[in-house]
């Protein structure tokens, strides 16, 4: 069977897009995410990113998300700009959209070529919402965590997924293979979690690495990104109402926290390549 597919990156996350609008989700999905998703023996990617038909009426699209392991995702920052990127170029051209996630519908707005700003919704720091167990209900910030013997201190945030928020005194010489698969599949997260290791530069300017559950490292986390500046917000080293730069692997997101703990992402998206393979 020929598979037609758009390579995309926000920040080098990168996944394959493929377009399920009118023939639906591929039923092998998870096998099919696992095979394309492996480097130097596929494609290579973060994994698949379905574009399908809007579920809600007025809507532009729905995103589904199938990591690298076959599991699905909830929400993805970088891969829906991702998603506005390709419907924009792909014949709805227009400038703010609505797209469908398992998190809720999103507000995507075009902020130049290939720039997007994403609504992102509100975070929330309580168990329930993540969920965590054994860390009391909430707020979860600043909470004692012991992953292999080691003692953290951790700030856990829902962002429509889970993150765990860790201060480190700097990122680049974190072995993440060696700590991150502890984090991911620790028992006080009965659904693993994200974990993002991250560095204080200043008030506004911030460092990350990040472990995401399913996919290991990946060069950016645009859920991520968001969940560590509400952390550092919640923990008054970030200010709420300024834009926030963090530095990834794969470039910079700018975060902003509204009131209500409403957040705002910008970043860009981009195409790599378009083909068709065999699978």
């Amino acid at each position: 069977m020929k598979l037609s597919f758009t390579k995309m990156q926000g920040c080098a996350n990168d996944y394959i897009y493929l377009d399920c609008r009118e023939s639906g989700v591929p039923e092998n999905i998870a096998a099919l995410s696992e095979k394309l998703s492996r480097r130097h023996f596929s494609v290579g990617a973060d994994g698949i990113i379905c574009i399908c038909a809007a579920q809600t009426v007025g809507a532009d699209g729905m995103m589904r998300i199938f990591n690298a392991d076959g599991s699905e995702g909830r929400m993805c920052g970088n891969g829906i700009r991702c998603v506005a990127e390709w419907l924009y170029t792909h014949g709805i051209s227009k400038e703010t959209l609505a797209i469908d996630t398992l998190s809720g519908l999103k507000t995507v707005t075009r902020k130049g070529a290939g720039l997007w700003q994403v609504e992102m919704g509100a975070y929330s720091t309580r168990a329930a919402d993540l969920p965590a167990v054994n860390m009391g209900d909430g707020p979860l910030v600043l909470c004692p965590l012991t992953v292999d013997g080691k003692s953290w201190e951790v700030t856990c945030i829902s962002v429509g997924n889970p993150h765990c928020v860790t201060l480190v005194p700097e990122v680049d010489g974190l072995k993440l293979e060696a700590i991150g698969p502890a984090f991911e599949s620790h028992p006080n997260f009965p659904e693993r979690i994200n974990t993002e290791f991250v560095e204080f530069v200043d008030r506004t300017h911030l460092k990350m690495r990040v472990w995401e559950r399913g996919s290991s490292e990946t060069w950016a986390c645009g859920t991520g990104t968001c969940a560590t500046v509400a952390a550092l917000v919640e923990q008054g080293l970030c200010p709420a109402g300024e834009d926030v730069h963090v530095a990834l692997r794969g470039g910079e997101l700018t975060i902003r926290v509204l009131p209500g703990r409403q957040l705002l992402m910008t970043g860009a998206a981009s195409t790599v390549y378009e083909a068709v393979i065999e699978v």
